[in-house]
């Protein structure tokens, strides 16, 4: 997903944006305070020139105090809204125009710091903001000229006018590059982190699509199960009558056999039903437990057909990690990528099932021995209904729901295929240690 500037990020509510925006807005007038200590440091003590410093260093400590009440606001989980990055952009104006009009007024270089205010309001705020501090910006901009000929009290002074037009000429580059540096380092980490909250929101949703269609998936082959179960039974009673009627009579076998077959497909009908209603409603209805990797695989390996055909590679160390989740849902979900596996290894070529740690999880790895996957195929595998099976083999659901459980686990489902190399199917799963933390090397 391509990051867009904050205001125009659909996809965070407001709020989040809003408190994303004053975060990075806290680091960048922490940097600002910092530089314009050091230049106003650098022009009393190194240029020698004659500055209001106890009134500068008050606003500077105003700033810093303004600093540490933001950072109170956003650590006791306040409300924040655009209006307070507003309001907070205009008492910047407002000090920053302090801090000029004692070190030099509209000779300062330091006066292109108001494009940084500027630039920033375009990123952060809404357009009636946006423009009022534009606006606010520039009769700020404009006092400058009438509060250079204000004098002061007495005890502070200001550079003279040759002081001054040293000053603006030396200094034009050095606040072109600090206003410059400030913009383009803050636009570009907010929008970095902009970017990667709208991936995080946009996978969230997709996760929530997804459990939405796996429960109207329950819903549905609930309802065909209850609805067609009758006229299912109908069918198949009337055919059996019907044929024993017809061999009665003694009518032809093929005729018997036309009846025989309409009974094999309504069996076949009530078994899809029944693998619709067990696929989509265990996976959703059943509690949660820590299972045990090792029995986890147990299970797994209990009721698979063709299961001499498994090599298990799993570390004695490894069994004892536990995975919370639904322990047969999980079950399932491990059989149907080991069976997927079998099905595309042809007898009596072995699949492999590795168990190994990834950082704070374990990584099951169910390895094929058939003939891959193209690209086009790969890309749509795990859409629902989207299968290459032979009819009678399978719907399509297996990979749908297997990664739809694992990402509700805070894991991850991936699929890795070569044509001519087989397929791999890796399962990453978030892992507990019977009595403490998991800290597994990778």
């Amino acid at each position: 997903m391509t990051p867009s500037p904050p205001a125009a990020t659909p996809l965070l509510e407001p709020d989040s944006r809003a408190r994303l925006n004053l975060e990075w807005l806290l680091r960048l007038r922490w940097g600002l305070l910092l530089g314009q200590t050091l230049v106003i440091g650098a022009a009393a003590y190194g240029l020698e020139l004659g500055l209001p410093l106890p009134v500068l260093g008050a606003l500077l400590g105003l700033e810093g105090l303004t600093n540490l009440a933001v950072r109170a606001w956003l650590s006791r989980d306040l409300p924040v809204t655009e209006g307070t990055l507003g309001k907070l952009m205009l008492w910047d104006t407002l000090v920053l125009t302090g801090l000029l009009a004692l070190s030099g007024g509209t000779h300062n270089p330091f006066t292109t710091l108001y494009l940084v205010n500027v630039a920033l309001a375009t990123v952060l705020l809404p357009a009636r903001w946006m423009w009022g501090l534009f606006g606010f910006t520039l009769m700020a901009f404009g006092s400058l000229f009438v509060l250079q000929d204000v004098e002061l009290p007495a005890g502070l002074s200001r550079p003279d006018h040759a002081e001054l037009m040293r000053l603006h000429i030396n200094g034009m580059w050095v606040a072109f590059a600090v206003a410059a540096g400030f913009i383009v380092y803050f636009i570009q980490r907010v929008t970095r982190a902009l970017g990667a909250r709208e991936q995080e929101l946009a996978q969230a949703r997709a996760l929530h699509a997804r459990r939405e269609k796996v429960a109207s998936l329950a819903t549905l082959a609930a309802g065909a199960a209850h609805e067609l179960s009758t006229p299912l039974s109908t069918i198949a009673v009337v055919a059996k009558e019907v044929e024993r009627a017809l061999a009665t009579a003694g009518t032809s076998e093929s005729v018997r056999e036309d009846l025989r077959l309409i009974r094999q497909q309504v069996d076949r009908c009530r078994d899809v039903l029944v693998q619709m209603s067990a696929d989509a409603g265990q996976t959703t209805g059943e509690p949660f437990h820590p299972v045990p990797l090792g029995r986890l695989v147990e299970d797994m390996l209990a009721e698979l057909h063709g299961a001499e055909r498994v090599r298990v590679q799993l570390p004695t160390e490894a069994r004892e990690w536990r995975v919370h989740g639904p322990p047969r849902a999980l079950a399932r979900v491990l059989r149907g990528l080991v069976k997927n596996a079998l099905q595309a290894s042809q007898t009596p070529r072995t699949v492999e099932l590795r168990v190994q740690a990834r950082g704070a999880g374990a990584l099951l790895e169910v390895q094929d021995a058939g003939t891959g996957m193209a690209a086009e195929v790969l890309s749509r595998a795990g859409e629902p209904f989207f299968t290459t099976k032979p009819p009678g083999e399978g719907m399509g659901l297996g990979l749908f729901l297997a990664r739809t459980l694992v990402e509700q686990l805070g894991g991850s489902l991936e699929l890795r295929s070569t044509p001519g190399q087989g397929t791999t199917a890796s399962l990453a799963l978030p892992v507990t240690e019977p009595h403490a933390a998991p800290e597994l090397a990778s």
